[in-house]
């Protein structure tokens, strides 16, 4: 475990882009972790930025203070209650190489989630979620280091908060823990989660009549790699926006003015939209810029196709926000993280 000097990011982050660390530290245990931390402190080092998989953030600039690569490894299990496993995994594991290890196990549960980019860490602060689960579904605890006190912490669902794409970790305690471990509760014999149409209608294709979690995961993979662009052929983070929820009032008002507008209603009596289909609605999807862009078959995906810059990327995604909302009257939050 080293400090490092002026570092490159630009394989560190799924756009691509040429960001520096002013300082920067690969570490491979939670004691490498504890050893940085007190070399953070100590040097009084201006800022701090905990990178996993680089796949949830947009560098407009280089980062003037400590990097931090979280790149521990190990998944380990235990029996649970009620046919239900105890599955532990190392914050620096990337994600999906832990849903295989659950679906070559039989471990139903995170098989919907099947190739999200990043790493293990990071899904709690995002609560991830993709065709109908969220990360919060599935989750038991999780292990976490204080910056401050170098403390190891544990956090229960109830502790973390989570919300939609949110946590407590991006609200009150944003920037206080770096997450070391997570551990998920299982099922031995799932429960399928397919009330998404377009799982169903990918094992329809395939006469697949009694899934099972692999025929799940398969599907779900179909259906990301026809959609979404792969990051390592052209630069990207995924959903740039979070879908939006408004009031019920305010989206029959919509619907009387755009009828074919998608929502989904919420428990908490709100209605959520599809912030793919509002910046379609807008123009963007397949828009280029030089080398920033929408993708053209996701308007949700703002890509870098070579030589953007993170400033590009934003601007464009600035234009895109105010579009929609002097269209639709909806303000559209970014959920990746701008640097």
């Amino acid at each position: 475990m080293q400090l490092l000097e002026n570092i490159s990011l630009k394989g560190l982050n799924t756009f691509g882009l040429d960001a520096s660390a002013r300082y920067f530290s690969h570490v491979f245990s939670e004691t490498d972790l504890l050893h940085i931390l007190e070399l953070y402190k100590k040097n009084s080092l201006k800022d701090l930025l905990i990178l996993g998989g680089g796949s949830n953030i947009l560098f407009t600039r280089d980062f003037p203070g400590l990097v931090v690569l979280i790149d521990n490894k190990g998944i380990s299990e235990e029996e649970g209650d009620n046919g239900h496993v105890m599955v532990k995994a190392a914050a620096g594991e990337i994600w999906d190489d832990l849903v295989s290890y659950c679906l070559s196990k039989g471990y139903g549960g995170l098989e919907n989630l099947s190739m999200i980019p990043g790493k293990v860490g990071a899904g709690p602060i995002q609560n991830i979620g993709a065709y109908g689960v969220e990360l919060k579904d599935h989750f038991y605890a999780l292990q976490a280091v204080e910056i401050e006190t170098g403390n190891i912490m544990s956090f229960s669902a109830e502790d973390c908060r989570f919300g939609y794409r949110d946590s407590v970790f991006k609200q009150k305690l944003q920037g206080k823990y770096i997450i070391t471990s997570v551990t998920f509760r299982l099922d031995r014999n799932p429960q399928l989660n397919i009330s998404y149409g377009a799982i169903a209608y990918e094992l329809m294709q395939d006469n697949i009549v009694f899934p099972g979690i692999r025929d799940v995961a398969a599907a779900v993979r179909r259906i990301r790699s026809s959609k979404l662009p792969d990051p390592e052929i052209t630069g990207n983070a995924g959903s740039f926006f979070k879908n939006p929820a408004v009031s019920t009032d305010f989206f029959e008002g919509l619907k009387a003015d755009y009828p074919d507008i998608p929502g989904y209603p919420q428990q908490d009596d709100t209605v959520k939209l599809a912030a793919g289909w509002l910046i379609e609605q807008c123009g963007w999807k397949g828009y280029r810029e030089e080398d920033a862009g929408v993708h053209e078959k996701q308007a949700l995906v703002l890509v870098n196709y070579g030589k953007a810059s993170g400033n590009d990327i934003f601007n464009l995604s600035e234009r895109i926000r105010l579009s929609v909302l002097e269209k639709f009257g909806v303000e559209l939050e970014r959920e990746v993280r701008i640097i």
